[in-house]
């Protein structure tokens, strides 16, 4: 019987996985270091990055980079969500969901437009009735990123306000506002030991009905970003009775059907073994490290490593963001999530299905396969909410045609050619390119007297525009 790993990795790979292991020695190394340093070395250190970037910097690099630093600099230092808010003149609300199985999630609320603060919304016979909808972050995310951005022209819930809608903001178990439970505490691994099984089968639905109580709606209108997407997807897929609460389904960026990772030897080495995450960071939460990173490196130098790490990942370029939103919006990028939730990830993306977390990880390794069991995918086909799909045409992380194959056959599909997966939140030009066709789903399902009727008269009505679209451009 071979044992795991041995004969499953080729010499390239062992010298990934080894180099792995070395790298996040080092890491740990640094962050306990870290912890027991004084404030006074944390700051000649940050301070010494900022002179290594301004050497290996022209002097017109520098000037642009301190015309950025004031747009961006509050942004940056922003403490939370309701201070961001707060700098574009915007009152939040902070609400907290207890899911089914006793976690407390930390989710946010914008219902008024400035001037609006004193009148009541959706809270009784003599409020104001807005229209629900609820926006949900990505993998390693928290609700900041929606409204890291410098100007609010370009911040989706602001705009939703602006537009009449009461607009919620959800979290997952685990990051920087969901990391308490009535059950364990964040230092033991039970508290850790969650998947986007947990995040489909509890949070989402749990935070919609929350939502649904507090502001007596019959439906919302969901939008999600990424993850948020798979969330939504998966949930919608096993609850029923969701898909009478959730009027449309907006996916930006949508992830479930992900091709992989961009470079090879780390796809090929999660894809024999997704459990060899376990070995390089445990069982709590995955680069925990990655805010001391950002404490010590200088905001210019963080935004560039971040841009790195993506383009070895995923092959991203990052164009389509200026560099004042990089260094508004990375340091808001990073929140707490699983090891497991992201093992789940590359069991998907090993499998090619989007399945639910396979617990029995002996089988893989061991190089067969059971008949006998058989890991349950998400039922993806059975939702009967309208789907809105808006896709990056430049996002390594979607394969469109195979999630079109998983989805009901009403699904609408639109994509932004140039876009890639981190631009349809801060993109120069997200306004424009994306905001339209949110408000334009936003505005025919939320009103509408019969959904599937209005479903159908949606597509009929996309497929004519983007047929006259690409008559024009020939």
């Amino acid at each position: 019987m071979p044992l795991p790993f041995l004969g499953r990795l080729n010499i390239t790979e062992y010298v990934a996985l080894v180099g792995s292991f070395v790298l996040v020695g080092l890491e740990a190394f640094i962050r306990v270091m870290t912890l027991a340093l004084p404030s006074s070395l944390l700051n000649l250190f940050y301070r010494a990055s900022r002179r290594l970037f301004n050497r290996l910097t022209s002097p017109a690099q520098k000037e642009a980079e301190q015309r950025r630093k004031s747009i961006s600099s509050s942004i940056r230092n922003a403490s939370d969500f309701v201070d961001l808010c707060a700098m574009f003149g915007y009152t939040a609300e902070e609400h907290v969901v207890q899911t089914k199985d006793g976690y407390l999630l930390g989710i946010h609320r914008l219902a008024w437009r400035k001037g609006e603060e004193d009148m009541k919304v959706n809270s009784g016979p003599a409020s104001i009735k807005k229209r629900v909808v609820y926006l949900h972050h990505g993998l390693l995310m928290n609700s900041e990123v929606w409204i890291s951005l410098t100007d609010a022209r370009r911040c989706l819930p602001f705009v939703l306000v602006e537009q009449g809608f009461d607009v919620w903001l959800g979290n997952n178990r685990g990051n920087k506002y969901s990391k308490k439970s009535i059950h364990c505490s964040p230092t033991s691994t039970q508290f850790w030991n969650f998947s986007i099984d947990q995040f489909a089968f509890h949070d989402i639905p749990d935070s919609i009905n929350y939502i649904l109580d507090f502001t007596r709606q019959p439906s919302l209108s969901y939008i999600g970003f990424s993850q948020g997407t798979a969330q939504a997807f998966a949930s919608l897929s096993v609850h029923p009775k969701l898909n009478d609460q959730v009027n449309v389904f907006i996916a930006l960026a949508p992830a479930m059907s992900v091709p992989g990772l961009n470079n090879g030897i780390v796809d090929a080495l999660i894809k024999a073994s997704p459990q060899v995450l376990f070995l390089l960071f445990g069982r709590r939460s995955i680069l925990s490290s990655a805010t001391m990173w950002q404490s010590i490196l200088y905001p210019p130098l963080f935004i560039k490593v971040i841009d790195m790490g993506n383009n070895f990942l995923f092959g991203w370029k990052s164009k389509n963001i200026s560099v004042s939103q990089k260094l508004a919006a990375y340091p808001h990028l990073y929140s707490f999530t699983s090891t497991k939730s992201v093992v789940h990830w590359f069991q998907i993306i090993r499998n090619k299905s989007f399945q639910m977390y396979d617990d029995d990880v002996q089988t893989p390794l061991l190089g067969g396969s059971n008949k006998y069991t058989k890991v349950a995918k998400y039922p993806t086909r059975n939702i009967r909410t309208p789907i809105v799909v808006v896709y990056g045409g430049s996002d390594s992380l979607v394969d469109i045609k195979v999630m079109l194959k998983e989805l009901p056959s009403r699904t609408v599909a639109t994509e932004i050619p140039h876009y890639e997966h981190l631009d349809f939140l801060w993109a120069r030009d997200v306004d424009t390119q994306v905001f339209r066709h949110i408000f334009d789903a936003l505005e025919n399902f939320t009103n509408a007297d019969n959904p599937l009727e209005e479903y159908e008269s949606y597509q009929r009505a996309r497929s004519a525009s983007l047929s006259a679209s690409a008559l024009f451009k020939r």
